[in-house]
């Protein structure tokens, strides 16, 4: 089974590619600021951490679902994904400026560490799926990760329920460091989230180095865990993954739980 990947991000294609899923990768095109500034017009207030991460990851899914790659629908499963680092309330995405980039490391030396917001959605897009292929629509496939439960159950949710934010709006409150699933129809969307705690002996010459290899100023929160600045985190309370930028054990759960699927089966033999 071919999995497409919304995005042209050379680390969540790497993620993938590790566990065996050589995913094709197509640049979503979506608007990013637009989309977020119309929700929250639309609610009349901020998104939260999962409401954005949730929204970004439909709209980027929904964008490479509905395109034609090479002249030819789209066949299989199409995986979207955005994320933010929030510290102190306030969500933080790309810098993309230096100096901003340090400002932003010195607010999260200074809270100490913050929760770093994976969205996920992935789209059916199988052209020989069945009727049946999606869950029932009024069961919950429970299932198991783990004896404590680490991945949710899926929860069915009404497509036409989630107002402004669409699928996203019925992810509800995620606390950091948990995760929430939910799927409508042939959409099964995600949050993961972690918990980053950061070194608390970091001085400014190391921010300034670190800002100089310009690796932090197109990530969410200024930061990578599979660069340069790993050796600047102290402790992570959720998946690795997640940070990266796509949770493995949530995207496994939303494939197996919500649309049937084993993970193996997308493995490139």
């Amino acid at each position: 089974m071919r999995l497409y990947l919304a995005s042209t991000s050379p680390a969540r294609r790497a993620l993938l590619a590790q566990t065996g899923i050589e995913p094709v990768l197509v640049a979503p095109g979506v608007d990013e600021d637009a989309a977020v500034a119309a929700a929250s017009a639309a609610l009349g207030r901020d998104l939260t951490g999962p409401e954005l991460v949730g929204l970004l990851a439909v709209a980027k899914a929904d964008a490479v679902a509905d395109a034609r790659i090479a002249g030819s629908p789209v066949d299989g499963f199409v995986f979207g994904g955005d994320s933010a680092f929030e510290v102190d309330g306030v969500l933080y995405g790309k810098p993309h400026d230096p100096e901003v980039a340090r400002e932003r490391w010195r607010q999260m030396l200074a809270a100490g560490g913050g929760t770093l917001w994976s969205g996920h959605c992935v789209v059916d897009r199988r052209l020989d799926r069945g009727a049946d292929a999606a869950l029932d629509s009024t069961t919950d496939r429970t299932g198991g990760a783990g004896r404590a439960g680490t991945v949710p159950p899926v929860r069915q949710v009404d497509p036409s329920g989630g107002g402004a934010l669409g699928v996203a709006g019925h992810l509800g409150d995620v606390e950091p460091g948990g995760s929430t699933l939910v799927a409508a129809g042939d959409h099964v969307v995600a949050v993961d989230s972690a918990v980053l705690t950061f070194a608390d002996d970091m001085d400014p010459e190391e921010i300034d180095a670190y800002v100089a290899t310009g690796e932090p100023l197109e990530v969410a929160g200024a930061f990578t865990i599979d660069g340069r600045a790993a050796a600047y985190i102290t402790r992570i309370d959720g998946a690795p993954s997640a940070v990266v930028g796509l949770s493995l054990p949530v995207l496994r759960s939303m494939l197996l739980r919500g649309l049937g699927v084993a993970w193996h089966d997308l493995w490139s033999l």
